[in-house]
């Protein structure tokens, strides 16, 4: 076993992000992510693909590759796995190191004030079975960002990141935060639904009416 320090031990998250933007690689593989911040558990990646994916997820193709490895962390939580693990053909998935170091330089403010501003509190929001449920929600949201739906990236990728950043940071606010945030864009789609449907149903009615 390499007991060796990792490089990345002891830098701030947001430094961690810099670090691998600026490597000479064109690619960066979820490989590579995995051993940057798989020490740092199952928030961590999850902060970080969201991250990604609220940024980047524009581009075709690109919310599949996130999302997936998304939805199996989130699981992997649900069902209190200990250790993080993603299967080999996940692991090589790759994405343009550019498209990262963009991402990155465009959450990089914001990151650095929610790192001053967090600290670990609320500890019952980060309980065994607070991180189930979280894990269920990650699953929830991963499974949305990974259907064809265009536009529908961002507050999902910005959920699982607010969930990833509380764990990591063991920060009951920021998970209350994501909480809040998933229930208000649910009701938002709920209600948008509802509203869809009532006109359908009502042009359908019109329809056969006149018929």
């Amino acid at each position: 076993m390499n007991d060796a320090p990792h490089p990345f031990d002891g830098l701030p998250f947001s430094e961690v992000l810099t670090r691998i933007g600026e490597r000479p690689a064109a690619e960066v593989s979820l490989e590579e992510l995995v051993d940057a911040f798989g020490e740092r558990g199952f928030g961590a990646l999850l902060l970080l693909l969201g991250l990604i994916s609220a940024v980047i997820g524009a581009i075709p193709g690109t919310t599949t590759v996130l999302g997936l490895p998304m939805l199996i962390l989130g699981a992997q939580l649900l069902f209190r796995h200990d250790e993080l693990w993603l299967p080999s053909w996940i692991l090589k998935r790759r994405i343009d190191r550019a498209a990262f170091s963009a991402a990155a330089a465009r959450v990089m403010p914001h990151l650095k004030r929610v790192e001053r501003f967090s600290r670990p509190r609320l500890k019952f929001m980060s309980s065994d079975l607070a991180e189930s449920l979280i894990g269920l929600a990650c699953v929830i949201w991963a499974a949305v960002l990974m259907l064809p739906l265009v536009g529908f990236n961002l507050f999902p990728s910005l959920f699982v990141a607010a969930f990833g950043f509380g764990l990591l940071q063991r920060d009951g606010v920021l998970v209350i935060i994501a909480w809040l945030g998933s229930a208000g864009f649910a009701a938002v789609v709920w209600l948008a639904w509802e509203f869809v449907r009532r006109i359908i149903d009502a042009i359908m009615g019109f329809w056969s009416g006149l018929i």
